[in-house]
């Protein structure tokens, strides 16, 4: 039986979900960095005089650093281990973020926001791939799904320091505040397992033994058979070759399909989800709001991002991905169009709402479908460069809400950026529905035969 077989039979227990736990807390730091952003942008504008051009460059060139990290993390991951990556991309964006809150001018800002997005797409592919690795078949996706809806906490701590940080002591404060991931990193090391499917890939199948059978002991089940031929603990025979997954591997005719689907997908969600979310508490000020009322309504729409999250954890093993995410897309996509049309305070947080709700279950079905479109030796490099086509869509999307602003004026501007963000969600997923291969329940060996 190999060691992927094993894991897969697995029932659900307390190693589990302590792994869900650890991944997930690097993952709430992740999300907290990069909704920060969002939160200082109006205080970061009044203070250095910035117009919306610059602050949309502000928010895109995080973005822009997200893309080459997820395609660097996704062959380190590959490469290196799923561990060894994660560990490390927690201390460069930790220790970029405080950096940040020292920085004395604009340029120095954008600096080192772009090597906070070097570590925070670094960390994308293998965090989710290591999660997808060690869950059962018939749970992989709900667990998924819940790794990601940790990205729900990390938004609302960002929109709790925004709305109780940034007024108070500044938004330097907020910065100082999303360094905090670096220290986690040395939790990271100790309490977290490399991934078995990754140690059988580069020959060291001894150490991928003794992990399997510690996590069958910990579930209750008898180890299964042992491999055969295993090389000795001092290393002998292993295989310390690794062949490094190349870009073109990905277009093959096996996997053409797969790819061109994962990748609309992640620039049609990344460039709706962006557009929306970078600009929303500004343009919520520009209708009038003041920055503490316009961080408060934010607030109250990001709590819409949990029950979203647990939704699509629950519907994703039930009707499978193809039609959660089909579905949640077309309601993101109807929700944008009716903020736009809001009239009244109930009107912004109630369809603001909704767009949280069925863009961040969007968001979950997505993180727990990719992995699920390549094998072992090319899974992390697959799932980077799928995060690297969704991060050209991030960079984009805040920078053209900026100049769509600059041009039309915010009155005019308002619901031709909301109408458009709709047109997206919908193009999205008709894309999924077309392109899309249903994984639910299935063993890697099974969709590797897909």
């Amino acid at each position: 039986m190999s060691i992927a077989a094993r894991l897969e039979r697995l029932p659900l227990s307390s190693f589990h979900y302590k792994l869900l736990l650890i991944c997930g807390l690097g993952w709430l730091f992740d999300a907290m960095d990069v909704g920060l952003i969002s939160f200082v942008l109006p205080a970061i504008a009044q203070d250095w005089q910035l117009d919306a051009a610059q602050l949309g460059a502000l928010g895109s060139i995080g973005m822009a650093g997200l893309g080459l990290g997820a395609v660097l993390g996704g062959i380190l991951g590959d490469l290196w281990g799923r561990k060894r990556v994660f560990t490390c991309t927690l201390v460069v964006y930790g220790v970029a973020t405080f950096l940040a809150g020292l920085s004395t001018n604009y340029a120095v800002l954008m600096f080192t926001r772009f090597v906070i997005g070097l570590g925070l797409g670094a960390e994308i592919p293998v965090a989710f791939t290591l999660a997808s690795e060690f869950s059962p078949a018939a749970h992989r996706g709900r667990m998924t799904v819940l790794l990601e809806s940790f990205w729900a906490l990390g938004w609302i701590a960002a929109a709790l320091v925004g709305y109780l940080a940034v007024p108070s002591w500044g938004w330097r404060a907020a910065f100082f505040i999303g360094a905090l991931p670096a220290l986690y990193a040395a939790v990271l090391r100790r309490a977290l397992p490399e991934s078995p499917s990754y140690l059988e890939k580069v020959g060291r199948t001894f150490e991928a033994e003794a992990i399997v059978s510690n996590v069958e002991k910990a579930c209750g089940i008898s180890p299964g058979p042992a491999a055969a031929n295993l090389p000795s603990p001092n290393g002998a025979g292993v295989n310390r070759h690794v062949t490094r997954a190349k870009l073109s591997d990905l277009w093959s005719p096996r996997y053409l399909r797969r790819t061109l689907c994962l990748w609309i997908l992640w620039f049609g969600i990344n460039v709706a989800y962006y557009g929306i979310v970078t600009w929303l508490p500004t343009l919520m000020v520009g209708k009038g709001f003041t920055i503490i009322k316009s961080f408060e309504y934010v607030l109250l729409m990001t709590m819409a991002q949990i029950p979203g999250y647990f939704s699509a954890a629950y519907l994703v093993e039930v009707i499978g991905r193809k039609a959660t995410l089909s579905v949640y897309l077309l309601m993101s996509g109807l929700g944008a169009y009716m903020f736009a049309q809001s009239a009244t305070v109930h009107q912004v947080i109630l369809w603001g709402s909704v767009i949280y709700f069925f863009m961040l279950g969007s968001w979950g079905v997505l993180y727990a479908y990719t992995p699920e479109m390549y094998p072992a030796a090319v899974r992390a490099t697959g799932s980077g460069w799928a995060s690297f086509c969704g991060r050209i869509g991030a960079v984009l999307a805040p920078y053209a809400v900026g100049a769509v602003l600059s041009s039309l004026g915010q009155a005019t501007a308002y619901p031709v950026i909301f109408a458009l963000i709709a047109a997206v969600c919908l193009v999205t997923s008709l894309a999924m529905i077309i392109l899309g291969i249903e994984t639910k329940g299935k063993t890697w060996e099974e969709l590797a035969r897909l």
